[in-house]
């Protein structure tokens, strides 16, 4: 990105031991309490599996998705030390079955 700083893609796909509708929107309540609105995002959103969707290449190995993007790779990096995302982490790790997180550099045409 010419004359500005490399945006960074955060991706998390959490698979839960306990998927109940519950379970599933008490992850999504503390996403957006604990991890929105931090300095340096350009965006922001949670959600969850499209089980309509299922053509070969869908991935069904998740319950919530969690995407965020940082202006910057610094930024990022700070966001994962910031007090918000650690209370996140402490609260809802205990659900976690498995974590996947996909991390990119966004290029521009």
């Amino acid at each position: 990105m010419s004359g500005s700083k490399q945006q960074l893609s955060h991706m998390v796909y959490f698979t839960l031991h306990d998927a109940s509708e519950a379970k599933v929107q008490e992850l999504i309540e503390a996403s957006h309490k604990y991890l929105s609105g931090h300095p340096g995002t350009v965006y922001f959103s949670v959600g969850t599996l499209n089980r309509d969707l299922a053509r070969p290449v869908n991935d069904h190995g998740y319950d919530v998705t969690l995407n965020i993007v940082f202006e910057s790779r610094e930024i990022h990096d700070i966001y994962q030390t910031e007090p918000r995302h650690l209370k996140f982490i402490e609260e809802q790790k205990p659900n976690w079955k498995q974590v996947r997180v996909f991390d990119s550099d966004l290029v521009s045409a």
